[in-house]
């Protein structure tokens, strides 16, 4: 391996890809003496900045918050209106509030659920499937949940997948409290106390009291989590290449299993009604277990893990070696994070611009949106229906051919539009509003990856470690990109998110094309979405590296991006191997830490830990805080190793500039760690060679 591995490093630089790097012997990392860069970009992105606060107040002037207020159903009527039969119904209800998590928000503000005005909010937790399972002898049950399914609903033996489609009733209701006159799940402490609905008992659907302070389990899984993250990373220091090696092959005997019983589900759903449904008919749902009923669920997972197990193996087979100089970099990376700890909380800064960035897109687009009067659409199945979408009126509606042509068809609120020229120009203010959006969190991304990047570039060309790090680094790293690169970051933020705006209304387009016949239309607007997805990808790899030659040598945007661009064609065997295999193994590290401490809290909610059987809660869900535990630990996971990818992509571009600069002569040593160096296979010079 040492042979072939010399073999690589000594191997000529790639034509057109520049000249490789001179040996500097005053090079010592990161140069401070620089200079503004695209200072142009920074002047457009302050005055962008300026214009967005002008749109925040022009939308604050003209919408009208009380729209949202008061609340309006899927029918186009206000709950609590007189006259109406929502007279007594002053609550809206959602069905699956989740849908409104949806690229198409970004514009149009829509969520895209059946909304139904109620007296009260549930107060309790009953998913359908138990109701139907039980409505013979607990008809009270399906008496109460009923009233959270549409008007004139009263089919229990309909199919659970069927009902879900065609959202007569919600998969699941939950205990709620109104909050702005709708109905959120309510999860509050008082006294110290954790309540659901304002109360600390509640019934579920098979009339059970249970105690919601048994709920704070779940939050302590996440605590566990940053634990086990935290020991992970001290862990890849001392037992890299044990570790991963164990875990690799503990994950290919779990995706083995998990294939044959995938296999055994899709075999055992044939011929059970409702089952040959597809995930698109019956759309997201906070039940999980409805897609378990359907046999292309366990079809797909079964073809996903036959995938990644085959890309695991022949990773295996052909990329062994590469993996053994993956694991040195990763190792060179927990000992970079030992010495300046500081970085593993910087995701904090950057969770905060963004949810600022969050909060400010939110209420613009609430007051741009409610900035006329109310537009109505017809609600049907977009395929059978060629009325889905035009606009209509709800007090005309069941006059016209609509509802003879398109069974089931209703005249449904959509948004608020008007004539006025302000009104016309609502959507281009909600695309601007998208757009700045895109771009102020792309920054915020930004700036934490060049400064995470000059912290880390200032440990590897240490000569001495950790004596020659300077005081700091990381503070030192922030101001740097603060002061200097504030348009090159903007630049580089700017271009992602033209991109990814092209999606949003590439998204935006297929929502509104969704019923149309045209085979082409539909087949080049998948082609256009999977072109800029791509686009995408290319483009954050590129930023990526760019930001870390500009955090090193203090260049502008273009300049670092063709520069690192160049280094990784001229390494790249070592980019199209190692950096991909670093990912993947960090990739196993979080599901390492999401899996085990999931695993852990199901023996711990299921009682089936005898130790401390006696301390875990009684539940009949289970799978609700299970399910909280490991999206939690995972997106904490996820905090703590990208700050690790950040420091090995760092280290990576530093280790192939290194072998370029210094040849482990005595006049040109090596920065890189001996480790590294060992496996590399290289060899320092006699001074006696290095003279001759």
């Amino acid at each position: 391996m040492g042979a072939g591995m010399a073999k690589i490093s000594a191997s000529p630089p790639a034509s057109g890809a520049g000249e490789p790097r001179k040996f500097d012997p005053k090079f010592r990392g990161p140069i401070h003496n620089r200079h503004c860069t695209d200072i142009v970009c920074c002047v457009i992105f302050i005055v962008v900045i300026l214009g967005y606060i002008a749109l925040g107040v022009v939308a604050w002037v003209h919408g009208d918050p009380r729209k949202v207020i008061y609340p309006t159903d899927s029918y186009g009527q206000f709950c609590g209106q007189k006259d109406t039969p929502n007279e007594n119904k002053t609550i809206l209800f959602y069905f699956n509030i989740l849908k409104c998590a949806s690229p198409v928000v970004l514009i149009n503000l829509q969520c895209p659920t059946t909304q139904l005005c109620v007296s009260k909010c549930p107060d309790r937790f009953v998913t359908y499937i138990d109701v139907q399972a039980s409505y013979r002898y607990r008809p009270d049950q399906w008496n109460y949940f009923k009233q959270f399914c549409k008007p004139g609903f009263n089919s229990p033996r309909k199919s659970v997948a069927q009902v879900l489609r065609d959202e007569d009733c919600p998969s699941m209701i939950i205990p709620s409290r109104p909050f702005l006159k709708r109905c959120f799940p309510d999860f509050s402490t008082k006294n110290g106390v954790l309540t659901v609905a304002n109360q600390t008992t509640f019934k579920d659907g098979r009339g059970k009291t249970r105690n919601v302070t048994d709920l704070r389990e779940a939050a302590n899984g996440l605590f566990i989590a940053m634990i086990v993250s935290l020991l992970f990373l001290v862990l890849l220091r001392f037992t890299a290449g044990v570790l991963f090696w164990i875990f690799i092959f503990g994950v290919i005997g779990i995706i083995g299993y998990g294939i044959w019983h995938c296999y055994w589900e899709y075999d055992h759903l044939k011929g059970i009604p409702g089952s040959d449904l597809t995930v698109y008919d019956i759309g997201f749902q906070t039940d999980f277990r409805v897609y378990l009923q359907l046999r292309q669920t366990w079809l797909a997972f079964m073809i996903i893990l036959c995938g990644v197990e085959v890309i695991i193996i022949l990773m295996l087979i052909f990329l062994r070696n590469r993996i053994r100089i993956a694991i040195a970099l990763l190792k060179e990376g927990s000992r970079a994070i030992g010495y300046i700890m500081s970085t593993l909380f910087y995701p904090i800064v950057t969770f905060i611009l963004i949810a600022i960035c969050i909060s400010y897109w939110a209420v613009t687009a609430v007051f741009l949106a409610t900035s006329g009067e109310p537009v109505y659409k017809v609600m049907a199945n977009q395929t059978l229906c060629k009325y889905a979408n035009l606009t209509c009126d709800p007090e005309t509606f069941n006059t016209t051919n609509v509802t003879k042509l398109c069974p089931g068809a209703q005249c449904t609120f959509a948004f608020y539009g008007g004539e006025s020229l302000y009104h016309k120009y609502i959507f281009i203010f909600q695309l601007a509003n998208a757009f700045v959006f895109l771009w102020l969190v792309n920054f915020a991304i930004a700036l934490g990856q060049c400064t995470l990047a000059g912290a880390f570039a200032s440990y590897y060309w240490a000569s001495r470690k950790p004596a020659d790090i300077p005081l700091w680094p990381l503070f030192s790293s922030f101001g740097r990109a603060i002061r200097y690169h504030t348009g090159s970051l903007a630049f580089g933020a700017l271009i992602l998110a033209i991109v990814q705006l092209i999606r949003v209304i590439l998204e935006y387009l297929d929502h509104k094309l969704k019923g149309t016949q045209n085979s082409f239309t539909r087949f080049l607007l998948c082609c256009l979405k999977c072109c800029f997805w791509c686009l995408e990808k290319f483009l954050k790899f590129i930023n990526r590296n760019a930001y870390i030659m500009i955090a090193i040598y203090g260049k502008n945007f273009c300049t670092s991006a063709k520069e690192a661009f160049f280094l990784l064609m001229r390494n790249v065997v070592r980019v199209a191997v190692l950096d991909k295999v670093t990912d993947f193994l960090l990739f196993l590290g979080k599901i390492l830490v999401a899996g085990g401490v999931g695993v852990l809290a199901f023996f711990f909610f299921t009682q089936k830990i005898p130790v401390i059987a006696q301390e875990a809660p009684t539940l009949n869900y289970y799978w609700v805080p299970l399910l909280t535990v490991i999206i939690g630990s995972y997106l904490v996971a996820h905090g703590f190793f990208s700050v690790y990818a950040m420091c090995v992509d760092t280290l990576f571009l530093c280790f192939c500039e290194d072998l370029e600069r210094n040849d482990g002569s005595t006049a040109k040593p090596y920065f890189m760690s001996a480790s590294l160096h060992r496996i590399l296979g290289k060899k320092e010079l006699s001074p006696k060679k290095a003279v001759g």
